[in-house]
């Protein structure tokens, strides 16, 4: 699947909800892509399969990018993305583990979501199961405490079974990440904390690809793959815009953003 069949629809959710979140769902699109169509074991079919691969969305305001895939897998009618965020809608602002089949875990409130991907790898480490965890967080994101908390169990309890992405695209809602809370350098402060830690080209497919391999390798540490990525990745006017951090566009940036995309 290529990540740009995720941005179109991104882009169709957010233009028909006049409200969301593309920046930050742009830029994680080539992950989800490699994820879903590449690697992980989950079966739209049986979306509940107890030997499934999980994945967690920690920075939940970037739905549109998970709904998509979702969508794109067959989890649920493509069409449906067009009512992301209206009230009688199953595919709210952010994800929903009672709404939307193939989500593992509702999120939203940011620092959250690693904790829960701890759980879901213990509970395959005391049940000898062989799924993986993957989880996704934002730059800003890992500003809150929870994470690194977070961080500290998954090392103790050796969790090799997780892997982390952290998106950093370098901005977040409140401006450029370095001037709101400077969180550099990414991998070494997981190195710091007992993780396997890599960085690598977010857009790259086989640098993505080739990452999950080394997390695979890797016996007796969690791995974080601090991902480089472009917020607004794939449309022009939205590139390292802090303006598209959580605005839709009207309808001739909807057109245009289309167009560049390659959609109808």
């Amino acid at each position: 699947m290529n990540a740009n069949e995720i941005r179109k629809l991104i882009i169709e959710g957010v233009y028909n909800a006049k409200s969301g979140h593309p920046g930050g769902s742009l830029s994680i699109a080539d992950i989800m892509a490699v994820l879903f169509f590449e690697e992980m074991n989950i079966d739209p079919a049986n979306p509940k399969d107890p030997d499934r691969d999980r994945f967690v969305l920690s920075k939940g305001h970037a739905a549109p990018a998970l709904y998509a895939s979702l969508a794109l897998k067959g989890y649920f009618n493509a069409e449906d993305i067009k009512t992301l965020r209206k009230v009688d809608s199953y595919l709210q602002g952010h994800p929903c583990i009672n709404k939307v089949p193939g989500v593992d875990m509702s999120t939203g409130s940011l620092g959250q979501g690693l904790s829960a991907g701890n759980g879901m790898a213990m509970c395959a480490k005391y049940d000898k199961k062989d799924y993986r965890v993957y989880v996704i967080c934002g730059e800003g994101e890992i500003q809150e405490g929870q994470i690194w908390e977070a961080a500290m169990t998954s090392a103790h309890y050796k969790l090799d079974n997780v892997t982390l992405f952290v998106d950093s695209n370098g901005l977040q809602i409140d401006g450029p990440t370095a001037e709101v809370m400077n969180v550099a350098n990414i991998a070494d402060k997981f190195r710091a904390f007992g993780w396997n830690a890599l960085e690598i080209d977010g857009h790259n497919p086989a640098a993505i690809k080739h990452a999950i391999e080394q997390a695979k390798a890797c016996k007796g540490q969690p791995t974080a793959i601090v991902c480089k990525t472009v917020k607004g990745k794939g449309v022009s006017f939205m590139e390292g815009n802090i303006n598209f951090h959580g605005v839709a566009p009207n309808k001739e940036e909807y057109e245009k953003a289309m167009k560049e995309l390659g959609g109808n």
